[in-house]
């Protein structure tokens, strides 16, 4: 029922308006309200705060529908939802109170920085330090790629509150910035090639005082470990896109394949097409099942990086081959920008990139079989 609510709100809301949006470069305000509307910016968040407390594979299905409507919509979704979840999961009791009711209707919205110009994977290297002067920290430096950056307040912001300690980690922080305050600017807006309708922006922080009350958790040093532990649920958002995308490429080569004729018959009739068609559909269901696999074991209790690495992995590499092989039984059509398909050969291809690069997951998943932490069995 829940899976039904959520496809009848993507076919009469996204799906009509996603290619024009997409074109005109236009912000999906009505879309975002309706999802307000229907609880989902609380999806994360417990019940106690007035959220849904909806479980991981229920999360899964949320960003597997949107997406398969338009990818760029699950974004602004995506980055609140994990900075949600951080919130919850390493938030003091206050800070969870004053902040969890707001951002679960949607009159409050967030997203995450973490990565710099020259810190993307590597965490550890970034260079915004925030100096604590009295009751206040004093935050300088520059964040890239920030989702939601023009809408969220309150933004976590992963900074060195000791940049001189060995191992930098131990230095790290997360304050949660009001985004209002002196010195907190959105400098632009990055051009991408494709996850559009939602802003991926430049932040720079000059001398921006929060209070240490802002201070994520009430204790320095802990800030990398929050950030990592939420990409863990950021993984299966994108694991779940992906297989939102798939699914999309392949309804779009289905139908396509009964409809379109070639020698007085349907492409679908020949084998190169069907062949294509097989392989669409079976890439999908296994990163699907693998998707929904990996959210059961957070919804079990289990620490679950390998397996959220490796959802993401397959998933984001399985949208990518469906949105290719759609485009080939699309022939020129795929590459006009008056079907869909081409929106999705442009989107695919971040979930490959965010969240952790699949080639940096592929060592993390490695290490952690060789040191014997997780079992394929």
């Amino acid at each position: 029922m829940y899976r039904q609510t959520l496809r009848d709100f993507v076919e009469r809301e996204i799906v009509p308006v996603a290619r024009e949006y997409e074109h005109a470069g236009r912000y999906p305000t009505e879309i975002v309200r309706t999802m307000k509307d229907l609880g989902l910016f609380g999806l994360v968040i417990p019940e106690e705060y007035g959220g849904l407390g909806a479980d991981t594979v229920s999360f899964a299905l949320t960003f597997e529908e949107i997406s398969r409507g338009w990818m760029g919509v699950a974004g602004i979704l995506g980055s609140h939802s994990v900075s949600c979840w951080m919130i919850n999961r390493h938030g003091t009791e206050e800070q969870k109170r004053a902040l969890l009711p707001k951002l679960a209707t949607g009159e409050l919205r967030t997203g995450v920085a973490l990565t710099e110009p020259g810190a993307g994977t590597d965490l550890q290297g970034i260079r915004t330090t925030a100096r604590r002067d009295g009751d206040h920290y004093v935050v300088n430096g520059a964040k890239m790629w920030i989702t939601n950056a023009r809408y969220a307040n309150p933004l976590p912001v992963l900074v060195k509150t000791d940049p001189t300690t060995t191992p930098a980690h131990k230095g790290m922080s997360v304050l949660l910035v009001d985004t209002d305050s002196p010195g907190f600017e959105v400098t632009k807006d990055i051009g991408k090639l494709g996850y559009k309708g939602t802003e991926s922006c430049e932040v720079v922080l000059t001398d921006v005082r929060v209070p240490v009350s802002a201070l994520l958790g009430g204790v320095e040093g802990r800030g990398l470990q929050q950030a990592l532990s939420s990409l863990e649920t950021g993984r299966i958002n994108i694991a779940s896109r992906s297989v939102g995308v798939a699914q999309r490429a392949y309804d779009e080569a289905l139908s396509y394949a009964r409809e379109r004729e070639a020698f007085k018959q349907p492409i679908g009739d020949f084998q190169a097409v069907q062949l294509r068609l097989a392989e669409i559909a079976t890439q999908l269901q296994a990163a699907r099942l693998l998707t929904y696999w990996a959210a059961s074991q957070m919804d079990a209790g289990r620490r679950m990086d390998t397996e959220s690495g490796m959802a993401k992995i397959f998933a984001s590499e399985t949208a990518i081959r469906c949105a290719t092989d759609s485009m080939r039984i699309h022939g020129g059509y795929g590459y006009s920008t008056e079907f869909e398909i081409e929106r999705l050969y442009r989107d695919a291809p971040l979930m490959a990139i965010g969240e952790g690069t699949n080639d940096v997951l592929r060592t993390v998943v490695a290490k952690s079989l060789l040191a014997g932490k997780a079992v394929v069995a």
